[in-house]
C-alpha cells in the first residue's frame, strides 16, 4: 500500500496535472474519489476553499495544484521536472501561470463545461459564452504555437517539465471539443508537440489508467451517461456555486 493519495474528481484538469506529474515520476499513489464529499466537513478539514485535488503523503497534506507538483518533483526520485537554470524555472512557472489564467478558463470553463458538461446536466450550451471564449483559445494557442517554434520537442527544450504538464490536460480536453478539433490543424507545432506529449510511457499509463478505472467503475462519471440522481445532484452543485466567472452561468464548480 503507498502512502500517497490523490484526492478529487477522476476528470478534473487540475487532479490530471498531479496524477500526470506522479505517474511520470514513477511515484506509486492510490486515487480517492471525492465528488460525494464535495464541501462537506471532511472535505473542507482537507481543503478550506472546497476544491480538487489534495495529496496526502503520510501525515503530510497539501492542497493547490502547483505546490503538489512543485513538492512531488521534488519530495521523490525520477526525472526532474523543473529545469536548473534560474530564468528557464521562471519561464516554466510563467507557463503555468498562463494556463491558470488563459488556458484553462477559456478552453475548459467557457468551451468544453459548455459543449461536453453542462449538456449532460440538462442545461443547454450557452452560445454567447462559447464564441466569448474562441477568441481568447486562438490568441492562447497562437502564443504556444510561436512558443514551439523553438524546434525542440517540449515547450522549454529538449526535456518536458512542468509546463507541459500543466499544459496537456487542457488542451486535451478542448480537443475533445467540435471547436477544438476544427482549431488545432491550424498550429501544426503544438499538433506536434500534443502527440509527443501522448507519446510519452508516462501518459500512455496514465490514460490506459483512466480507461481502465471507468470501465471498472460502478458509479458514472463525467462524461459517461449518468442516472437521473447523480445528474440530479451534479446540477445542483452548479446551481449552488453561484455568480461570478459569467452572469449567465455563475460560478461553476471545477468539473473538468
Amino acid at each position: 500500500m503507498t502512502d500517497v493519495v490523490v484526492l478529487g474528481f477522476p476528470r478534473s484538469t487540475y487532479v490530471h496535472i498531479v496524477r500526470l506529474v506522479l505517474t511520470h515520476k514513477g511515484v506509486p499513489y492510490t486515487f480517492r474519489d471525492l465528488e460525494p464529499e464535495m464541501g462537506s466537513p471532511s472535505h473542507l478539514a482537507l481543503h478550506p476553499f472546497d476544491r480538487v485535488p489534495i495529496l496526502q503523503h503520510g501525515d503530510f497534506t497539501l492542497y493547490e495544484t502547483s505546490a503538489i507538483a512543485t513538492y512531488v518533483d521534488e519530495a521523490f526520485e525520477g526525472p526532474a521536472l523543473h529545469p536548473k537554470d534560474v530564468r528557464a524555472r521562471a519561464r516554466m512557472n510563467q507557463w503555468i501561470s498562463s494556463v491558470n489564467s488563459y488556458y484553462y478558463p477559456y478552453m475548459i470553463y467557457h468551451v468544453t463545461h459548455e459543449r461536453l458538461v453542462y449538456p449532460q446536466l440538462g442545461i443547454a450550451s450557452d452560445e454567447k459564452v462559447v464564441a466569448h471564449a474562441l477568441p481568447k483559445v486562438q490568441r492562447a494557442l497562437d502564443v504556444l504555437e510561436k512558443a514551439l517554434g523553438h524546434e525542440a520537442d517540449y515547450i522549454l527544450g529538449s526535456e518536458p517539465t512542468l509546463a507541459d504538464f500543466f499544459m496537456l490536460p487542457s488542451t486535451y480536453a478542448f480537443g475533445l471539443t467540435e471547436e477544438g478539433k476544427a482549431m488545432y490543424p491550424k498550429y501544426p507545432l503544438f499538433c506536434g508537440w500534443r502527440a509527443r506529449m501522448e507519446a510519452l510511457p508516462a501518459v500512455k499509463r496514465f490514460r490506459a489508467a483512466l480507461s481502465a478505472a471507468r470501465s471498472n467503475s460502478a458509479r458514472p462519471q463525467m462524461g459517461c451517461f449518468a442516472p437521473s440522481e447523480i445528474l440530479t445532484r451534479r446540477k445542483a452543485h452548479c446551481v449552488r456555486a453561484a455568480q461570478s466567472l459569467h452572469p449567465a452561468r455563475g460560478n461553476r464548480r471545477r468539473l473538468l
